[in-house]
């Protein structure tokens, strides 16, 4: 009997410290407060001295009876509407701050967080039938299929959660948007301008001020101010223009107008816009370098490097009348500078920065190397359309792009440097040519036997 009394009052002990969830609110109260409706009879009995207690930590033997079972789940998953699921993720806020730092139970807390707020974007962009082609403005748009979140919204500036909202690129410029966002573009594709004015700004930073914008960005008309009040005005290192934050990321490009005035591949920050018709424009050759700064060649020893572009295009009359350069595709291998085949003016940014880097010079020496190997030793048919120096008679065959010959500017006669420098010399297919254009149209003398 004494047994069975003696395990109630350890039991009674045990459930005292391990407090029943029903009874929680009335735990939290003050020590010398007492619950309501219970009196001091109904206290439990103390146990005997010397007779040892439950006082297990809260880690020890927990049984989940320190659990609230009932109380509401920390987020409200159950929220069917907008203001439901605002109202939990305040909630689900408050719990993170309130629970210790780096815990298992607040790294729960912020996952829960982010399925809320996953929902919410949901609710307000719901998957609907997207069609998978809309044309805005010139742009191109295509719904993408990727479930990567990695993108942002260059109309809304926000993240593009692939994984529930859909999404469209434009195929010209790949401006990137929510499917939301689309009816609300104000921005033209920039292929447009490139397509009809391939052209650049060759003014270094031509800034206005902002007053000459009346203090708006120059793209959104939106108010801005250095002072960054309403919001903060950031210049575009190629136009010279201010833009707002929106219009404005703050990404990299180097500038045509420094690198042609200055040798400065040094990138700067310029507006969205800008970043892409610069990127567009990056592989264009555009830019007639002898004309926009001609001192450039002397100063710079890259730009020497490259003259093999003029022996490539001596080359040129040799493969388009040659079978087999023609089957072998050799003229493909510089399928991506198709230019350096048509004239030795034009220039493009890419061209200037892998100059710059060596890379440039390393490709042609190795593409000269190609082309003069199949004239000189490869193929019989071009051995044969080689000249012979008509001032000495003496030496090997000549080809107008060996490093050792000059080629007249009339007829396209190769000699020897040393014979015929700088049409110092009268070149002697020049001379047999005028003689045989004067007997072509020397007038009959006299018939002296009439």
């Amino acid at each position: 009997m004494w047994g069975a009394m003696e395990y109630d009052e350890k039991l009674a002990r045990f459930r005292q410290v391990h407090l029943n969830p029903f009874n929680k609110q009335q735990h939290e109260q003050g020590a010398g407060e007492e619950a309501p409706g219970i009196t001091s009879q109904a206290r439990l009995p103390e146990l005997p001295p010397g007779e040892p207690e439950f006082r297990c930590p809260e880690r020890v033997m927990d049984l989940g009876l320190s659990e609230d079972h009932f109380a509401r789940p920390v987020g409200l998953f159950l929220a069917s509407d907008v203001q439901q699921l605002r109202q939990a993720i305040q909630e689900c806020k408050q719990v993170i701050l309130d629970l210790p730092e780096h815990s298992e139970k607040q790294k729960d807390a912020v996952v829960r967080l982010i399925h809320l707020r996953l929902k919410l974007q949901e609710l307000k962009d719901p998957n609907e039938d997207e069609p998978n082609i809309r044309v805005l403005l010139e742009h191109r748009f295509y719904k993408e299929k990727s479930k990567s979140v990695k993108q942002t919204c260059d109309k809304c500036n926000t993240v593009i959660w692939g994984l529930i909202q859909t999404w469209y690129t434009c195929t010209g410029c790949y401006y990137r948007c929510h499917s939301k966002c689309l009816n609300l573009i104000s921005k033209p594709c920039v292929r447009s301008k490139v397509s009809h004015q391939a052209e650049y700004e060759l003014n270094i930073c031509p800034e206005a001020g902002l007053d000459s914008q009346d203090y708006r960005c120059a793209e959104c008309r939106a108010p801005i101010s250095l002072r960054g009040v309403p919001s903060e005005a950031r210049q575009c290192d190629y136009t010279g223009q201010y833009y707002c934050s929106h219009c404005h990321w703050n990404d990299l490009a180097v500038i045509p107008a420094r690198v042609v005035h200055n040798w400065d591949f040094e990138p700067r920050k310029v507006s969205r816009g800008s970043m892409r018709y610069l990127a567009l424009m990056m592989s264009r050759p555009v830019l007639r370098l002898r004309e926009i700064n001609p001192l450039l060649f002397n100063y710079v020893e890259e730009l020497v490097e490259i003259r093999l572009r003029q022996d490539i295009l001596l080359m040129k009359p040799y493969f388009i009348t040659c079978r087999e350069a023609m089957a072998a595709r050799l003229l493909l291998q510089l399928q991506d500078r198709q230019h350096f085949v048509e004239n030795d003016e034009m220039y493009s940014v890419q061209d200037l920065l892998d100059t710059h880097t060596g890379r440039l010079g390393c490709s042609l020496a190795e593409t000269h190397t190609l082309f003069a190997k199949h004239i000189k030793l490869d193929c019989e048919r071009c051995q044969a359309k080689g000249f012979v120096c008509e001032l000495c008679r003496e030496g090997d065959v000549l080809f107008p792009f060996d490093s050792h010959t000059s080629v007249c500017a009339d007829c396209s006669a190769v000699f020897h440097r040393d014979c015929y420098y700088d049409n110092s010399t009268t070149c002697p297919r020049c001379a047999r040519l005028t003689l045989r254009k004067q007997s072509l149209f020397r007038e009959p003398g006299p018939d002296l036997d009439a």
